[in-house]
């Protein structure tokens, strides 16, 4: 259920060379934290990456700052599900980071949605409401499978 489909992640020179047109370099803690985001096929929370650096190359802070110049490049996409907590993930080369998660409130595993709304949905709500340049986000809540009680209480 992974709505990136086969699209190509972005690599550490793609993002070295966009870096070095910004007059910027691609540091080793910048690095750490692609190299954690690709570890991963769900988005993490900026303390989640920062618990992937396996090397401490960097603190928290650095973490942070990484994340916002990845987010403002366009070289990951930035998720809120409602926790207030934002969780990121590497976008893939065209990728525009539309798609939809499903989420368990109880252990939060997060799973990628194949299935969008209709085009045509969009345009009918933008012409009803005239509204232009509709788009959606949308996010699922639910229990999965694990987190679910095998033997249903019975009154």
């Amino acid at each position: 259920m992974n709505s990136h489909g086969d699209g190509v992640r972005v690599t550490g020179t793609d993002v070295a060379d966009r870096l070095r047109r910004q007059s910027r370099r691609m540091t080793a803690p910048r690095q750490a934290v692609l190299d954690a985001l690709r570890g991963h096929d769900h988005p993490l929370s900026i303390k989640e990456i920062f618990a992937a650096l396996t090397n401490q190359l960097c603190d928290l802070v650095t973490v942070y700052r990484s994340m916002h110049l990845l987010e403002e490049m366009r070289v990951v996409n930035r998720f809120d599900f409602g926790d207030g907590v934002a969780r990121y993930e590497l976008a893939k080369e065209g990728d525009d980071g539309h798609h939809h998660h499903l989420i368990c409130t109880s252990c939060a595993v997060v799973i990628e949605l194949d299935d969008c709304f209709p085009h045509e949905l969009q345009q009918r709500i933008a012409s009803h409401s005239g509204f232009k340049a509709v788009t959606h986000r949308l996010e699922f809540f639910g229990l999965c499978p694990r987190c679910q009680d095998p033997t249903p209480s019975r009154c």
